[in-house]
C-alpha cells in the first residue's frame, strides 16, 4: 500500500515498487522514484519502525533500516534510486514492519503570497520476514459495541501481516453491512487493530455474524465473536 498525504495540489512523484518485501537473508532492497514533471523534485527520505498497540498505529524512529540518500533531487523527466539496506540482521520470530516516508519538499521559491508552502508525504511499506516465515495470518474477528457505537477488531497471531480489503458483515438477521469496499488496513503479526464500523449504534450485528473479505489479496469468509460489554 502507498498512503499519501497531500496537502495543497496533486503530487507528480511516481514510486515503485509501492510495497518492499525483504525474505530472510535478504539485507538490501532499491525504490525508485521517478519525476515525470517538468520541474525539479526535492525530497527527505526516512524510515521508521510500525508497530501497533491499543488499535492503532504506531512509528517510531530507526536505524535498523537505513535510506540512502536520506535527500533527495530528481531532475525534471528524471529518476532516483533509494537504497534500503538492514543495519543486522532480524532474529525476531516474526515478521518486522518499517514505513519508507518520503517527505516531498518544495524548492526554496515556491512559498505562496501568504509564505504558506506545500510539503506533500508518501508512506511506503517495508516488510522484513523471519527465518522460516511461511503461510498466511491467523486472525480472530471480533465486534464490540460502546457508547459511541460499533468497532470491528482483529487479532493476528501468525508470523505475517494481514492486508484486509473488501470487507462485508453478514448479521444473523439476514442483513449484510459493507465496512469498506478498498482497503480496511493491516493487522501486523502478532499485532491486534481495530475500526470504527459506521452502523447504527442501536439493534445493529444480530448474531451469528460472519465475515467476508481479502486478506493478502485472497477471499475468505470466518466466523465473528460479539463481545458483550458491561
Amino acid at each position: 500500500m502507498l498512503m499519501l498525504c497531500v496537502i495543497g495540489r496533486a503530487s507528480s512523484l511516481q514510486i515503485s515498487p509501492v510495497m518492499i518485501e525483504l525474505r530472510h537473508g535478504e539485507g538490501a532492497a532499491t525504490l525508485t522514484l521517478r519525476n515525470p514533471g517538468d520541474q525539479p523534485l526535492y525530497g527527505q527520505v526516512r524510515v521508521f519502525r510500525w508497530d501497533q498497540s491499543n488499535g492503532q498505529d504506531n512509528m517510531q524512529a530507526t536505524q535498523d533500516l537505513v535510506a540512502s540518500p536520506p535527500l533527495i533531487e530528481i531532475p525534471a523527466h528524471g529518476e532516483q534510486y533509494v537504497r534500503l539496506v538492514l543495519s543486522h540482521d532480524s532474529n525476531a520470530g516474526q515478521e518486522q514492519s518499517y514505513r519508507l516516508l518520503i517527505d516531498e519538499l518544495p524548492a526554496a521559491d515556491s512559498a505562496d503570497e501568504n509564505g504558506v508552502t506545500i510539503r506533500l508525504r508518501y508512506s511506503v511499506p517495508v516488510f522484513v520476514e523471519p527465518e522460516g516465515a511461511t503461510g498466511a495470518p491467523a486472525l480472530a474477528w471480533h465486534a464490540r459495541q460502546d457508547a459511541e457505537g460499533w468497532w470491528l477488531r482483529v487479532t493476528n497471531s501468525g508470523r505475517r501481516r494481514a492486508r484486509i480489503s473488501m470487507v462485508q458483515l453478514m448479521a444473523g438477521d439476514g442483513k449484510t453491512y459493507l465496512v469498506e469496499k478498498g482497503l480496511l488496513g493491516y493487522a501486523l503479526a502478532g499485532r491486534t487493530m481495530q475500526w470504527r464500523l459506521n452502523l447504527d449504534s442501536h439493534g445493529a450485528l444480530k448474531a451469528p455474524v460472519d465475515i467476508r473479505a481479502y486478506v493478502n489479496a485472497l477471499s475468505v469468509e470466518d466466523h465473528v465473536t460479539i463481545d458483550i460489554s458491561p
